[in-house]
């Protein structure tokens, strides 16, 4: 379970108070994926931030009782001086995960060959991209956090390979997307939810959440 219990997170952008959110409470429980319509500005990636624990409020509380991701493209946590397989067996400690599967599952998919033995800091940004992908998805968790969308790269066989992965866990696991565009958030949820203004306005159903979101844009 995710919840929020009277949240509120702002911040100054040089000329005024951005509010992201203002007392807002909900509630995301194992099972049920939740879709958030953000238009462009409203602070999509800081409430995101704030569900994984990389962003903290200003008030309220955050209660996370399941295994919850960093957001799908997240490049934080690595270390650049240690390579992919020091950093892979690095974060599985972390997690209390058998080191050997995580590497060897992030080998397999990033499938970048000697680069894995190299520090990550030497990668170019196509293979960083790949080599933080995979970890999330060795990792498995009980609920994923979606940033706009599925992160892309420009290899189509590493796309192929780990969007097959993504979708399997996806059948048994959570997920929470937050992004401007409701075709991005239809395919994977049902109940869906709405951020203006601060406010998280939440509906029953995708289609009600649909319906206002493009009456008030």
């Amino acid at each position: 379970m995710l919840e929020f219990d009277n949240v509120s997170k702002s911040f100054w952008t040089g000329t005024q108070r951005k509010v992201i959110l203002d007392r807002a409470s909900f509630r995301v429980e194992l099972g049920t994926s939740l879709g958030i319509l953000a238009p462009n500005g409203t602070g999509k990636t800081t409430l995101v931030n704030m569900m994984c624990g990389l962003e903290k409020p200003d008030e309220g509380q955050i209660r996370r009782t399941s295994r919850i991701s960093f957001p799908l493209g997240f490049m934080g946590g690595l270390v650049g001086r240690l390579s992919a397989n020091e950093n892979a067996r690095y974060i599985a400690r972390i997690y209390g995960l058998d080191p050997d599967y995580v590497s060897a599952f992030a080998r397999w998919l990033t499938d970048i060959g000697e680069y894995f033995d190299m520090p990550v800091g030497t990668h170019s940004a196509g293979m960083r991209q790949r080599f933080n992908f995979a970890l999330l998805l060795a990792l498995e968790f009980d609920m994923y956090l979606i940033d706009e969308g599925m992160p892309q790269t420009t290899d189509a066989e590493f796309n192929r390979k780990a969007g097959a992965v993504l979708f399997d866990r996806l059948r048994s696991a959570t997920v929470v997307i937050v992004s401007h565009q409701p075709q991005t958030i239809e395919k994977f949820c049902r109940a869906a939810a709405i951020l203006r203004d601060g406010r998280l306005y939440m509906f029953e159903s995708l289609d009600e959440a649909k319906q206002y979101y493009d009456y008030t844009a």
